[in-house]
């Protein structure tokens, strides 16, 4: 079965938005790092290391819900799932350590609800597969998977929170521009988790309702 439009848009975006802010990453370098670095020892490396396991969660994670691969190669399957698990529980528990270095406390608590409901919804997801219960896997890896594309659309809803930031300030900047960006990128995440909670809960009650 070959993947439909929709889901060649998803993946050519998330990788489009994904392989830009992790590239200065690759280079190892702390000076290259998009957010203030206050220890090159501790939270540089575990930076790196959430990133990195984050983008192999996502492309894996793209594999996971291809049919030809799901139905037809089910060994291939259970191998794809396994690094997936085990990389969304390294990143996920990394991003722990790294929301003790986000200074802004509406940011911090956003990285610890995604990273939390992350490894939930991935941990349900692996249960139910051991268990057998496949209807239920699927759709707890559909909502693990959606907290992955946090990633993507956190960052894609980043000119949509722009506009609406100077829509609702009367299309003024009362801080400047730098506070519009500030508090933009201090909210990305929610907006993030609160789209992607709507789509997905919607995909599978509409998957629901057609299998009745």
């Amino acid at each position: 079965m070959k993947l439909s439009k929709s889901r060649w848009l998803l993946i050519i975006v998330s990788l489009g938005v994904i392989i830009p802010f992790m590239a200065p990453y690759l280079t190892f370098d702390p000076s290259m790092s998009r957010v203030p670095i206050t220890s090159t020892s501790i939270q540089y490396p575990v930076l790196v290391g959430h990133i990195l396991f984050a983008f192999i969660a996502l492309v894996s994670g793209f594999f996971q819900f291809i049919d030809r691969i799901r139905i037809h190669k089910p060994i291939i399957h259970r191998y794809l799932g396994r690094i997936y698990v085990c990389s969304v529980f390294i990143s996920g528990l990394l991003a722990l350590v790294v929301i003790f270095y986000i200074e802004d406390f509406s940011k911090a608590i956003s990285f610890l609800a995604l990273s939390l409901i992350w490894l939930f919804t991935t941990w349900k997801g692996y249960r139910t597969a051991v268990r057998k219960r496949f209807d239920e896997h699927k759709k707890w890896m559909i909502r693990s998977f959606g907290m992955t594309l946090v990633a993507v659309s956190g960052r894609v809803l980043v000119p949509v929170l722009l506009f609406a930031y100077y829509t609702l300030n009367v299309f003024s900047l009362p801080g400047g521009r730098e506070k519009m960006i500030e508090e933009v990128l201090n909210v990305n995440i929610w907006a993030g988790i609160i789209l992607n909670f709507i789509i997905i809960e919607w995909m599978i009650l509409k998957s629901s309702k057609t299998q009745k």
